[in-house]
């Protein structure tokens, strides 16, 4: 039963996990939802991602080091870091005001800022898993690798600066045989290692899937092909309308677009642009099983076990959201984490994959109200928005139904 004085329905556009999470938790508090997104369940970012629920490695991308990198890579196209030559002035814009944010004091305040959504992170999924979302989260080490001790030097000081800050992540350093006796992937030119304990991983695209079918089964209908063309607010409620005509109405509208959030977001006040940072994966057969998680710092790639086989992941690829794959991309992950890996069969591989990641320039999301009463936002995780979407969906449903602002989202109101 919906909570006196709150919404009694609700449209969610988006199908991803932040959307369905999103819906999952309003249901939880009395409110019929319909969930629309314009291709269907997972069709974003959702999908190919490495699948990490690392509360303890989710930090904002504006660390100073970033900058730092990105413009020593700005011209080369196959580094992980990649801004296309382009003459799109918002990507530009948008590029400058990031730089602005790559400072030690805006990235303390992003952390600390979602504090709250890493505290919670893990506890949100244990949640949906209890109560009938079926796909499993596995507990397991990261094992992040490295051709030098120096390289391992480095993400040392970073650990260090994140538990300072509030966080908490384990780890043990490794070296030699005993890094390639946990690890057997890694090649002998991975010589250190650090392990992060206290780790999970999911199948995201399954994972999303299962939440979508929870949510379907408390009652809602989830709409496949619904492009949203705008939303009208009028007395009483909000008519959400789709390029086709078709309207749907509800006492609340969430806004769970990811990478595309400002296409709508804009005519609601949300000033704060996002813009996708695409990823891309694609699964490879491995001589051995894979235990768990491998990241390799020095490249920005992520590997995870998935259904029998190896999830590579990897880049930040500054490209319109409906770009197509760039089959360079993919080849420029293979020469990168070729050296460290052993035992992969890299020429079968499968499910080749993009999905844009919604990207605001200051590290903080946009969860919260807008300028419009009744309409809502929640996106720009950049690339947490798996591990933090539950926790997102939790808090911003409290704040819909009571319509009081936690201190935990004030840092994220998407009109700043």
């Amino acid at each position: 039963m919906a909570i006196d004085g709150g919404p009694r329905t609700a449209v969610v556009i988006g199908a991803g996990v932040v959307g369905l999470s999103t819906a999952w938790f309003l249901q939880e508090r009395g409110v019929d939802v319909t969930v629309v997104d314009r291709d269907g369940v997972a069709a974003g970012a959702s999908w190919g991602n490495a699948g990490w629920l690392s509360p303890g490695l989710a930090i904002p991308l504006n660390e100073p080091g970033v900058l730092r990198y990105g413009l020593r890579s700005l011209l080369d196209r196959d580094a992980p870091l990649h801004v296309p030559a382009t003459p799109d002035v918002g990507l530009w814009s948008f590029l400058a005001r990031f730089a602005l944010h790559c400072n030690w004091k805006d990235w303390g305040r992003a952390v600390q800022a979602n504090l709250p959504f890493n505290e919670e992170a893990l506890e949100a999924f244990d949640v949906l898993a209890a109560n009938g979302v079926e796909a499993p989260t596995n507990e397991a080490p990261i094992m992040a690798a490295f051709g030098s001790v120096r390289q391992a030097v480095s993400l040392l000081h970073e650990l260090r600066r994140i538990n300072d800050s509030g966080l908490e992540i384990r780890y043990t350093a490794l070296e030699g045989d005993e890094l390639r006796e946990q690890a057997p992937q890694l090649s002998a030119r991975a010589t250190a290692g650090i392990r992060l304990d206290g780790q999970r991983y999911v199948d995201p695209g399954a994972f999303t899937e299962s939440l979508a079918s929870a949510v379907t089964a408390r009652g809602a209908t989830i709409r496949a092909g619904f492009r949203v063309s705008g939303v009208r607010s009028e007395k009483g409620g909000q008519t959400v309308v789709s390029d086709t005509g078709e309207s749907l109405r509800a006492d609340a509208v969430v806004l769970a677009t990811g990478a595309w959030l400002n296409q709508l977001g804009k005519a609601w006040g949300v000033r704060t642009p996002v813009r996708a940072g695409r990823g891309y994966s694609f699964t490879v057969p491995t001589d051995e099983p894979v235990a768990g998680p491998i990241y390799l710092p020095a490249v920005r790639v992520a590997c995870t076990p998935y259904q029998g086989k190896l999830r590579v992941a990897g880049t930040m690829e500054f490209r319109d959201a409906d770009a197509p794959l760039y089959q360079r991309r993919v080849e420029a992950i293979i020469a990168s984490a070729r050296p460290l890996l052993s035992g992969v069969s890299w020429e079968e591989r499968t499910n080749t994959w993009v999905g844009p990641r919604p990207v605001t320039p200051d590290g903080r999301p946009l969860v919260g109200a807008t300028a419009v009463p009744g309409i809502y936002v929640a996106g720009g995780h950049g690339m947490w928005g798996f591990t933090h979407g539950p926790a997102t969906g939790r808090m911003l449903a409290e704040r819909i139904t009571t319509g009081k602002l936690s201190a935990a989202l004030r840092e994220f109101d998407p009109t700043r």
